[in-house]
């Protein structure tokens, strides 16, 4: 089972975890990325995330089959935040469960190493003194 968001709303993990369960799974790996309220020497006031989200879905499922295949896992869940998120809040969330420890938390690595370097989902940090866009991909 697959399940993938992209969505303005916040994340909720105990809906992420219910999705991911099965009785066949042993193993359960999660991974929440949430902002951090500094970056250098820089407060973060909040982040601001766009994405072209019919792409981002696509690359999405593309890295979760590639995962389900390499790492032979059974549920897969990746939800993202778009839009304004302040310290604290979840911007992704991924849940892979099987039966076996190994396997779910190395696709879960996999999943967010490559979600990161492949998705067209773009971040702008706001600081006191201005802006950068980071993680910019193609």
């Amino acid at each position: 089972m697959i399940d993938i968001k992209i969505t303005e709303d916040p994340l909720n993990i105990v809906n992420c975890l219910e999705i991911a369960q099965d009785l066949g799974s042993g193993g359960i790996a999660t991974f929440i990325g949430t902002v951090r309220n500094k970056t250098g020497n820089k407060s973060v006031i909040r982040l601001e995330y766009e994405c072209y989200q019919s792409m981002a879905i696509k690359e999405i499922q593309k890295i979760v089959e590639s995962a389900v295949s390499l790492f032979s896992v059974r549920n897969v869940v990746v939800h993202h935040r778009t839009g304004i998120l302040f310290p604290g809040d979840a911007a992704v969330m991924i849940v892979v469960s099987d039966g076996h420890r190994d396997a779910v938390f190395d696709a879960c690595r996999y999943i967010i190493d490559t979600v990161k370097q492949k998705v067209p989902i773009w971040k702008k940090e706001v600081f006191e003194d201005g802006d950068e866009w980071v993680s910019a991909h193609p």
